[in-house]
């Protein structure tokens, strides 16, 4: 129940963020716990000196536990290797035979971490070889008269497994990770174990020979990665553009004292104005021209007139149809900046170019 709430703890603190799986340097250790399921196994008795044989058919197991820890050292670029020692318990009880059986030893792998191949979750596949010994304790199969059994006996065999399984990282602690995989355990060579047959009221010395032994393992475990560096902040928000500034419809020329004729920063305006009409929709361009309080009405009259012509007629020459374009003066009418009689004021010596 303990290792079961370890790993609904790390689940849970794995949920609230992504994080992105990072390929292990250097030292790793890992632990996990699940069940595996024992293939049928063949065991075959045989009297000593070879006098009587027997055979069975394949024993069928429960589901057992099985355990696995592990000590490792990551490259850098997705290859791992590690040092494993793994356990198995099983179960047999069916008609005519029963027993136990536990295996233990370790296994060196090596394992390839398919690094960034799918968001959260980093996919593995391995290969292990290693030494088992495997304990047989009660075992008995056969029918009367003649059944065989043997003991507690333990022999060793070289083995092998093939791995495949998945890690997710927990970001709240760099380097853990949660991981569940299904591996193959075969076992590469023949067992003899010691035991009896007892045939009626006799009983003498005989083996039974263990042949085809495989095991299924699935196991959800934790792995941590020493020295692992914190995930990568998250990256800043990428600048949004600005918005482009809204084209003008409107445009101010200022002229020189009793002056209608148009200075280079005047054009300057004047071409910004043409240019920019061509942006946007419109029916007309106003062209109002405007003078300060010196000097008569009637002639500050004539004077705002011909200043709106200038413009007119360099708008025409920036590219501006004649058509689109009216004309008017208003003297010294609607000031910039108010004043009293006779004041040379530079703000008011204007032409308003609107563009509608």
């Amino acid at each position: 129940m303990k290792f079961r709430s370890a790993l609904l703890a790390a689940t849970l603190l794995a949920l609230p963020v992504v994080a992105k799986a990072q390929p292990i340097t250097g030292l790793y250790v890992g632990a996990g716990a699940g069940v595996n399921i024992m293939g049928s196994e063949d065991f075959k008795g045989n009297v000593a000196g070879g006098r009587v044989t027997t055979g069975s058919k394949g024993l069928n197991s429960a589901v057992g536990p099985a355990l696995d820890l592990s000590l490792g050292y990551g490259f850098g670029n997705g290859l791992r290797a590690e040092v494993e020692g793994l356990y198995t318990y099983n179960s047999f009880s069916g008609n005519n035979y029963g027993g136990h059986e536990q295996k233990i030893g370790p296994m060196v792998n090596v394992i390839y971490d398919f690094v960034n191949l799918v968001p959260m979750v980093q996919p593995y596949v391995g290969v292990g070889a290693g030494y088992i010994w495997t304990q047989e304790d009660n075992l008995h199969f056969g029918a009367a008269p003649t059944v065989f059994t043997a003991g507690r006996s333990t022999q060793g065999s070289f083995a092998y497994q093939g791995i495949v399984g998945a890690a997710m990282p927990i970001p709240s602690v760099p380097g853990l990770a949660l991981t569940a995989d299904y591996r193959f355990l075969g076992l590469a060579e023949n067992r003899d174990y010691s035991g009896t047959v007892t045939g009626g009221a006799r009983a003498v010395p005989g083996t039974v020979r263990s042949t085809n032994n495989y095991n299924n393992i699935i196991t959800v475990g934790l792995r941590y990665a020493f020295g692992a560096p914190p995930p990568p902040a998250p990256a800043a928000p990428a600048p949004m553009a600005a918005a482009p500034s809204p084209i003008s419809r409107s445009y101010l020329v200022f002229f020189d004292w009793d002056k209608a004729d148009l200075t280079d920063r005047a054009r300057q305006i004047v071409s910004e104005a043409a240019t920019n009409s061509t942006k946007v929709q419109y029916t007309k361009l106003e062209v109002n021209g405007y003078t300060d309080t010196s000097g008569t009405p009637a002639y500050n009259q004539g004077l705002s007139v011909r200043r709106a012509q200038a413009v007119a007629a360099e708008l025409v020459k920036d590219g501006v149809p004649k058509s689109a374009i009216t004309i008017q003066g208003f003297g010294e009418t609607h000031p910039l900046v108010p004043t009293g009689a006779n004041v040379r004021e530079p703000q008011n010596r204007r032409v308003e170019i609107i563009i509608k």
